[in-house]
């Protein structure tokens, strides 16, 4: 329990010391950050033997570095920081699911868009999954797939167990659905600080375009499959059914709009990126928020809000360190890799897919997309490919559609493979092998979306 302890301790200042040294650029706060995080990992219990594996993984890789003089003190600084900002990321961004699970609005909205009419059931909880993706991140799953299965009882079906069964596969499959567009629209998402961290020259709103169309294609074809192939229901259901409203949703979607204002504003008014106004602007968010919450309690919610915080913090950070060492640990291999890796050599054995142009984003999304299948991380692809792919300096392709694609890649792993974190989280939750739902369940969606979204890129890239 002790250990536990310092585990938490660590990980929590390493973190504000990263987001310091982030924010201000104060050389004092870096080292600091870095010997916390490191204090960290060497405490942290309970791991996964993938996270055990990519921990190993990255020390041989570390000691290759070394052994062919890759290695000097900048260039370990560079994938160490890569590591610490990716840890400041889960923290910051998971502060917002203490407020979000306290919140009576949350809830209302869960159950708001269960208890919709069977075709609209569908549109509605992909499109509030995603919102809530944005906030409370991988925890929306958790969330959702709890109410999905409280409320998915037999009686509710009318003592049908095949009505049970099927409203639990259309659930599921539009909550998973609505959840990976994340990397797509989120402008607070792991996904979107992978890219812009490794492409400094491209903003947000460049991607945004491309970006937002692919996930609207996405939705909609999700939303047609449900729909064609869902039982239909009968004249005499749809008169007995009843739609709750969806004013709790839209009071979210305000609260949402907010949260990602104030980032956005944090980038104008600081003149930092957006990630890293995304990590400053998430605690702020959840802070703000329980203060909102407790604002009728003694002190204006002040001490109240300081107890929760001081509460919760354990709860919410105890769980992650899975999340934190395979999110780290890609983004440390990532940069380290670039420095192994022979880039003229590599563009010059690569130099035939100069003449493939916008093809070559086609190509980017289907390898995160068919490597996430065997296990790869999207992070490590996405990470190297974001890298190198801009130095090919391809005519006709730019570094929006190479972003974009690999989000694109990215989302489709999340809907598919049975090896991602999300899949698996799902699979848990409701008792359905990850290999049911990424190939059996989402088989014609899938067969369907990937050329689909292969013309996207050929056809809009000109365009945008």
């Amino acid at each position: 329990m002790l250990r536990d302890g310092f585990n938490v301790a660590f990980l929590a200042l390493a973190a504000v010391a990263t987001l310091g040294y982030l924010a201000s650029d104060a050389e004092f706060l870096r080292y600091p950050g870095l010997m916390l995080l490191a204090g960290y990992l060497l405490t942290v219990s309970g791991l996964s033997a993938l996270a055990r594996l990519l921990l190993l993984v990255a020390a041989l890789i570390t000691a290759l570095a070394w052994y062919q003089d890759a290695l000097n003190w900048t260039t370990f600084l560079a994938a160490a920081d890569r590591f610490a900002f990716f840890a400041t990321f889960i923290v910051a961004l998971g502060l917002l699911r203490i407020p979000a699970y306290r919140s009576r609005l949350v809830r209302h909205c869960g159950q708001a868009m269960l208890r919709q009419p069977p075709r609209q059931r569908y549109p509605i909880l992909s499109a509030g999954s995603a919102l809530f993706g944005i906030i409370i991140n991988i925890g929306v799953l958790n969330l959702f797939a709890t109410m999905i299965e409280k409320s998915n009882t037999l009686k509710a079906a009318n003592n049908r167990a095949w009505v049970q069964k099927v409203r639990r596969r259309r659930m599921i499959m539009a909550l998973l659905r609505g959840f990976s567009l994340a990397p797509l629209i989120s402008p607070m998402g792991i996904g979107v600080a992978v890219i812009l961290s490794s492409m400094p020259t491209l903003g947000w709103h460049e991607l945004v375009p491309l970006a937002w169309g692919a996930a609207l294609l996405i939705y909609l074809l999700g939303w047609s499959v449900d729909a064609v192939t869902g039982p239909q229901p009968t004249a005499a259901t749809r008169a007995s059914h009843q739609a709750p409203s969806l004013l709790p949703l839209v009071h979210f979607t305000l609260l949402m709009l907010a949260i990602v204002l104030l980032v956005f504003s944090l980038v104008w008014l600081l003149q930092i990126r957006l990630p890293i106004a995304a990590l400053l602007g998430a605690p702020l968010a959840a802070c703000a928020w329980l203060l909102w919450q407790n604002r009728g309690l003694k002190t204006h919610g002040v001490m109240p809000t300081t107890r929760i915080l001081r509460r919760q913090l354990p709860w919410l950070l105890r769980p992650v360190g899975n999340e934190v060492v395979v999110l780290g640990v890609a983004g440390y291999i990532g940069v380290l890799t670039l420095f192994l890796i022979d880039v003229e050599a590599s563009l010059h054995w690569l130099g035939f897919m100069l003449d493939w142009g916008v093809w070559n984003a086609v190509l980017a999304m289907l390898l995160v997309f068919g490597l996430a299948q065997v296990g790869i991380n999207p992070i490590l692809t996405v990470t190297l490919l974001a890298s190198l792919l801009p130095q090919l300096a391809v005519p006709g392709l730019s570094e929006a559609a190479i972003g974009v694609a690999l989000l694109t890649g990215w989302t489709l792993a999340l809907m598919s493979s049975p090896l991602t974190a999300s899949m698996l989280i799902m699979s848990r939750l409701s008792g359905v092998s990850s290999f049911l739902i990424g190939y059996v369940w989402n088989r014609l969606f899938l067969l369907l979306a990937v050329p689909m979204l292969a013309m996207w890129f050929v056809l809009a890239d000109g365009w945008v």
